[in-house]
């Protein structure tokens, strides 16, 4: 092969690694648009911080850039992106060693769907679902988790175990318990603080 056609072959190899690594950023850009408000949810429910929920998703999606040669491997993005968020999280709060509440109803309705609630209705709203989280706090970490990944996040429990790394019946498990010691807690205080 000659001096040209050496060049040649080396600039279309250069041109496909770029084209490949372009395709990539774009793939990366597609998962941005499509989870970074889930991958918020669940970072605001166990913060319960808006800067610091945010800072969980941008690590997270750095971290996926850094690691643009899993993505092919990658079966499911939301679990995937859900697990790197929620390690994230975990390694935040074990740093931390404390949790700051919030009162901020601003951050709370942040994660509220969007309806056509008056003002009073929203707040009221928002300090139940504070209420709620609050409830939620006082579980044990384990059935915590797991309820936090299905009832926020809206996880499937093969979904969860994949997240948790454990198995989908024992996921099961911990989300009974979960639910009926929940049950039990706005029982006795009621939905209303």
């Amino acid at each position: 092969m000659g001096t040209v056609e050496g060049q040649y072959v080396g600039w279309l190899e250069a041109n496909a690694v770029a084209k490949a690594e372009q395709e990539a950023r774009a793939r990366v850009t597609g998962l941005v648009e499509e989870y970074s408000a889930t991958l918020y949810r669940v970072a605001y429910s166990v913060t319960r911080n808006a800067a610091d929920a945010e800072d969980v998703v941008q690590e997270t999606f750095l971290r996926v850039l850094r690691h643009l040669d899993k993505l092919p491997e990658v079966r499911d993005y939301r679990v995937w992106l859900v697990r790197i968020a929620w390690n994230l999280v975990l390694d935040r709060k074990r740093r931390a060693k404390s949790r700051p509440q919030t009162d901020d109803f601003e951050d709370v309705a942040r994660i509220l769907p969007a309806t056509d609630l008056s003002a009073e209705r929203l707040a009221i709203t928002a300090q139940r679902y504070a209420h709620i989280l609050r409830l939620i706090d006082t579980l044990p970490e384990r059935e915590r988790e797991v309820l936090l990944l299905s009832a926020v996040k809206e996880l499937s429990t093969v979904e969860i175990a994949l997240v948790l790394k454990t198995t989908e019946s024992t996921i099961r498990s911990r989300l009974y318990r979960a639910r009926h010691a929940l049950a039990a807690l706005l029982e006795q205080g009621g939905t209303s603080q």
